[in-house]
């Protein structure tokens, strides 16, 4: 028996053995749940109507970078966004801890913290204000209080400012632009900033801070998130109030945002093409081994001097797992990897019209190799070329870098102001007759704006291999693109009488039949009535 027992068992295994194991079945594409900035909400939302075709659902809450970056510690949502990583210590807010569990950080896209502004001259909307960095410090902390005031009067030669309160708006939230603003703020002007800071008990160095300091005493108003800031500049009575925000929020709302003087002395607005143009020296953290991998150090940005730069330039980051648990499985991880093949590629062609600057090459490159670690993803190897992103040419150059423009020559430092409009505010602001001026020799790419040759963009030498625009010269990684006026086009036109009269016979369509109908009814019972 036990000879039997044991003949039977051994032909079980075998026969087990020869049987193949079931294929494991391919991941699936599920709903996925992110939180965070609402400095990139416009593009993510823009990005999650797109995939929706492609059967991806991206469920995103913009609460604010520093919400984003708890949620995702607590493994509250899939994925965060933020501008800022995980551990700098903030000035005002306390610790922020890294996740339990693997993440790293994916850049998604690039723009500019603009200034929007609601000012009038004679009832008339400014939408041509020139500031310097300075003065932007002085007016977000308190020291320049009126419109009128003589440094702002020095950068607007050609405007009769008003005798006006400043009305500072700021994030009463936690926020990645406040984050990106004070340190700004922090590395250009740290004596002004450390002043400020004092006040509310912090000794310098004063650093970056999530969580702007304010006292409504002192004329400050808070709001809560972008779209916070944004409404509350763009209402009626809120003449005087300027707040910062990214620039997609000042096209949509069709607003003016200052022109911000770099230091080439030209005054600039976040255009793609003059952000592109500043982040070609920002230096990437390029060591793998550390948490902090493809952040981003601005330091030489703030002080690039080509023309084109608009100083207060930056990235967006993605915060995504790179291990299973915590609410985190195969699908979730294939559908996450879906998402961001998308955006890094198709989803950048719209980054222009949005307000914001497409991601060069380089981070595109960057951003597969961080899409490869999260769970489930799949590892793209098609070439580039194949990407369909706006910042480089089939053969991987970048046939854009040349096209960024220079500015005009009066936007100039000096006695001269343009009368161009802003933002999504292209209506352009009369000067005074002493400081008209019409640009000559305007050009765009490697040329300045009087047609001399520029040095161009070029790339930080101690960048490291991960730099943005690594190589200088023709190979220069930047974009060159021109924001869309997404404004409509009011009145009565052909499209209007088109619509009209296909209205019309549809209306034909659906009424007359049963009146004929009605008719025919009739005369056939007065034939039998007859008879």
């Amino acid at each position: 028996m036990k000879v039997r027992a044991l003949i039977a068992a051994a032909t079980a295994v075998a026969i087990v053995a020869l049987v193949p194991a079931p294929a494991a079945a391919a991941p699936r594409r599920v709903p996925i749940n992110g939180a965070g900035s609402t400095w990139s909400a416009n593009a993510i939302d823009n990005w999650r109507r797109n995939v929706l075709q492609r059967n991806l659902y991206i469920n995103y809450q913009p609460t604010g970078s520093t919400d984003g970056r708890n949620q995702f510690r607590n493994a509250a949502v899939d994925f965060g966004v933020s501008e800022i990583p995980y551990g700098l210590r903030d000035s005002f807010g306390g610790a922020d801890n890294a996740p339990p569990r693997k993440f790293a950080y994916m850049p998604i896209v690039a723009g500019g913290t603009a200034f929007m502004y609601n000012l009038k001259i004679g009832g008339r909307q400014v939408t041509n204000l020139r500031l310097s960095g300075d003065v932007v410090a002085d007016i977000f902390t308190g020291v320049i209080k009126t419109w009128n005031d003589s440094r702002i009067k020095a950068d607007n030669p050609g405007l009769t400012l008003p005798n006006r309160r400043i009305v500072p708006v700021v994030r009463q939230d936690g926020s990645g632009t406040s984050a990106q603003f004070t340190l700004w703020m922090s590395k250009q002007y740290p004596s002004i900033w450390n002043a400020y800071c004092r006040k509310f008990g912090k000794p310098a160095p004063c650093g970056i801070t999530s969580l702007y300091p304010f006292r409504s005493s002192d004329g400050f108003v808070g709001q809560q998130g972008s779209t916070g800031v944004t409404g509350y500049v763009q209402q009626a009575n809120a003449e005087g109030a300027i707040t910062y925000v990214e620039y997609s929020y000042a096209i949509g709302a069709r607003f003016p945002v200052v022109k911000l003087r770099n230091r080439a002395d030209y005054y600039v607005e976040p255009t793609a093409p003059n952000v592109a143009v500043a982040l070609t020296k920002a230096r990437i953290n390029s060591n793998s081994g550390s948490r902090d991998y493809l952040t981003q150090i601005l330091d030489d940005v703030y002080s690039f001097t080509d023309p084109r730069v608009y100083p207060l330039s930056s990235y967006s980051y993605m915060i995504v797992p790179t291990e299973l648990g915590r609410g985190i499985n195969i699908d979730k991880g294939y559908t996450l990897g879906e998402f961001a093949n998308y955006f890094l590629c198709e989803g950048q062609q719209q980054a222009d019209v949005l307000g914001y600057s497409p991601l060069p090459k380089n981070l595109v490159e960057a951003g597969f190799a961080q899409v490869a670690k999260i769970p489930g993803a799949v590892k793209r190897k098609a070439p580039l070329e194949q990407c369909n992103n706006p910042t480089f040419s089939k053969d991987g150059s970048n046939t854009l870098a040349k096209t960024a423009p220079q500015p005009s020559p009066c936007d100039k430092r000096g006695a001269k102001q343009s009368s161009t409009g802003t933002g999504g505010a292209k209506v352009d602001t009369p000067v005074t007759a002493s400081a008209r001026c019409t640009p000559t020799g305007q050009s765009t790419g490697g040329a300045t704006a009087t047609g001399a040759p520029s040095a161009g963009p070029t790339a930080s030498a101690s960048a490291g291999p991960q730099d943005v625009g690594a190589g200088g010269g023709d190979d220069t990684e930047l974009v060159g693109a021109e924001p869309v006026d997404l404004a409509g086009r009011p009145g009565w036109g052909l499209q209007q009488t088109t619509m009209l009269l296909v209205g019309l016979v549809v209306l034909g369509l659906v009424l007359i039949p049963p009146l004929l109908a009605t008719r025919w009814r009739n005369r056939a019972d007065d034939r039998e009535r007859r008879r």
